[in-house]
Order: C-alpha cells, then sequence, then structure tokens
C-alpha cells in the first residue's frame, strides 16, 4: 500500500490461485504510476480462499506480489460457507476503513462475495475478466461469473465475445473497456524466468518428449470409475510418453479410490508458477479442464485438448491451440492421433493479449476514479 493517504483507495482482491496471476501486473503498473504522480491507493485483500501454501503463497513469492495488507483467513468450507465468512470479513474491513473501489478479478467464489458486499456499502465494483460465459450453471464459476456482473459497475475485458455477453445483457459501450488478460501479462514477463521442476532430471524429461495433464472438475475426476477410464485413455492414447500430471487436492481424494494406474502416469505436487509453466512450454501437448491452461497454452503455441463441453474461453479454441473434445474418455484418442499424426492447428494469439493489460486497466481506473460518478 501507498504511503500516501489521500488519493483513492483500491481494493485488489485475491483469494484463490488463479487470482494472483491477473492482480500481479496491475500492482505493478499501479506502482508505476504511483512513482510518475499518481495518487492511486492501493490495499491487496487475500481472503484466504486457498489456504494452502503449495496453492498460494509460492505465487506471492515467484509473481514478487507484496504480503497481503489484510487476509481474512476464511479457510476451508462449502460454497456458502466460505461466501458467508468472505461477505462478513470483508464488510468489517470496509466499515473500518472504506475504499473507493473494489476490484475483482476472474470467477472464484471471492469475486463473488466482496464484489456483493462492495456494493451494499455504496462502493463501486470493477471487474477484471468481465463477460467471459460457459453456459454451464452446474459450474460454480459461472454463477459467480453471472452474479458479479450483475453488479459490476466498470467492466474490464479480455475479448470481443466478452464484449457482446455483456452487451446482450444491457450493459452499456461506456461502462465497458476491451484491455486484453492480465494472465498473459504475467505469463509473458516471466517467460525468461521459467525454471524446470525438481524431478525433471529424475524422470528425464525432454522438451517435445512427454504430455501434462491437469484435470479437476467434478465432471472428470469425482466418480473413480470415471476418473479410471479418464486415465486409462490418456495413457493408452499418448504412444508411451510419460505424462506429468500434478494433482489438484480435489483430484487427489479420487485418486486415493483407484486402483492400478498407467504406468507412464507421473503424479506430482501441485507445481509453483514457474515450473509448472516450464512444464507447459516444452511439453507436447496439455489434457486439461482448465480455463487458464487453454489461455497460456494458445500464448506459447502448445497444443492443448479440453475436456469440457463448452469453454467460456472460446478464442483459445477460434483463434488459439485449443481443442474441447467433451468428457467422453473414447474421444481422447482420435484427438491425441490426430496431434501425432500432424493434424493440429498452429493457432494465433488474441488481440491485446500483449503484455500491457494492467497498464490499460489502471490508466482506466485513474480516469474514472478521478471522474464525478
Amino acid at each position: 500500500m501507498s504511503a500516501n493517504d489521500s488519493g483513492p483507495l483500491i481494493d485488489i482482491v485475491a483469494g484463490a490461485r488463479p487470482n494472483f496471476m491477473k492482480i500481479a501486473p496491475i500492482i505493478r503498473a499501479i506502482e508505476a504510476r504511483q512513482k510518475a504522480g499518481s495518487a492511486l491507493r492501493w490495499r491487496l485483500v487475500h481472503t484466504g480462499q486457498h489456504y494452502d501454501a503449495r496453492m498460494s503463497a509460492d505465487f506471492f513469492t515467484q509473481l514478487d506480489i507484496p504480503e497481503p495488507d489484510v487476509n481474512l483467513e476464511v479457510g476451508s468450507g462449502t460454497q456458502a460457507e466460505q461466501t458467508a465468512a468472505i461477505m462478513v470479513r470483508y464488510e468489517a474491513l470496509l466499515v473500518k476503513q472504506r475504499s473507493a473501489l473494489c476490484l475483482v478479478v476472474g470467477d472464484v467464489t471471492s469475486t463473488m462475495a466482496c464484489a456483493i458486499v462492495a456494493q451494499k456499502l455504496c462502493v463501486a465494483v470493477a471487474h477484471v475478466e468481465a463477460g467471459i460465459r460457459s453456459g454451464d450453471w452446474t459450474m460454480p464459476e459461472e454463477i459467480n461469473r453471472m452474479v458479479t456482473d450483475a453488479i459490476t459497475n466498470w467492466f474490464f475485458t479480455t475479448s470481443e465475445v466478452a464484449n457482446d455477453n455483456l452487451r446482450r445483457a444491457g450493459v452499456r459501450n461506456e461502462r465497458i473497456f476491451f484491455v486484453g488478460n492480465t494472465m498473459i501479462d504475467t505469463l509473458l514477463a516471466n517467460l525468461p524466468r521459467l525454471r524446470a521442476p525438481s524431478f525433471w532430471g529424475e524422470a528425464r524429461l525432454q522438451p517435445g518428449g512427454y504430455f501434462v495433464m491437469t484435470m479437476h472438475r467434478p465432471a472428470n475426476v469425482d466418480t473413480a470409475q470415471g476418473f479410471a477410464a479418464v486415465l486409462k485413455a490418456i495413457g493408452d492414447g499418448v504412444r508411451g510418453m510419460p505424462v506429468v500430471f500434478p494433482v489438484h487436492p480435489r483430484t487427489a481424494k479420487t485418486l486415493a479410490a483407484l486402483g492400478e494406474l498407467p504406468n507412464n502416469l507421473l503424479l506430482v505436487d501441485p507445481q509453483p508458477y514457474l515450473e509448472f509453466n516450464y512444464l507447459v512450454k516444452h511439453a507436447k501437448a496439455a489434457i486439461t479442464d482448465s480455463g487458464g491452461v487453454t489461455e497460456e497454452t494458445t500464448v506459447m503455441g502448445v497444443p492443448c485438448i479440453t475436456m469440457r463441453n463448452t469453454t467460456e474461453r472460446p478464442e483459445t479454441v477460434t483463434l488459439g491451440t485449443n481443442e474441447l473434445i467433451g468428457t467422453d474418455p473414447a474421444q481422447l484418442k482420435p484427438a491425441l492421433d490426430r496431434l501425432f499424426d500432424g493434424g493440429w492447428k498452429t493457432g494465433s494469439v488474441p488481440p491485446l493479449w500483449d503484455g500491457k493489460t494492467g497498464e490499460r486497466i489502471v490508466e482506466r481506473l485513474e480516469a474514472l476514479l478521478a471522474a464525478p460518478r
């Protein structure tokens, strides 16, 4: 937080691992503008939604994000329990020291909960990564997106698709700002710093000689029988190549109930940012159900197979290297065969995914906060 106590105070809310990649460029951009004389101030509010050091603290260290000014320490719980705890504790913070703006990113529970609290206290809300939609209401993230965008003042978007989604919902053009993707800001800034994980040598991994996979969504991992079928299809389809699998805590519970696993599956702990993206950058391809991974593979030009029926990031399919194959494990073999046989698309980088999104956001916020509401 800036020592200057006279300018507008922005709460930057982070709660879960994907948020940290998205807030880092915004913090850097505010700091740069402060050095140039800006009166903007910021307060980093960590809700504690992800409380495991492997899922949180490593990212703060590697991405050089300052320690949070406030940690709400909500910890684990159901969707409702986490939402309620975040709302109660963030409300107490705003009552004690009110901010001029609540800036939320992405689509996690913390994003929705803090946006609701801020609006009820008449604090303006800005949503970074606004307007993205999967159309799948079974995903908690989709509900979070819809609720947050229903009560947002200023919308910062990653694509023209998101802009169109907001316009169809009745949002006026003057409240929509197409700025690009802060997650890509972080990726481009850290590409020279990517480093091999500690197991790289022991596992005898070689660039282009392995796959990396992430899997955590309920449709893929919540039943032992279904998840076993996914893993067998991957193990059989990659033609003997190793498959590096950083195991999400949610996924670990199902894995524990499985019997024998494919012998080319390499189970590892969740990886810090620099090591994980090193793995992705040098992989033959990624197999995932994560939206963020589809963005990173698109920018790095790595083929990506997504086991979902819908995506909130369609630009990674229409422009990038990603393809949706659905959740049926039987669809993995034909996709992998196309990959091995040279039939995968090259892809391109979507507009404004250029590493300057944080700067555009902060420049716009400075103008908005200076104007009468």
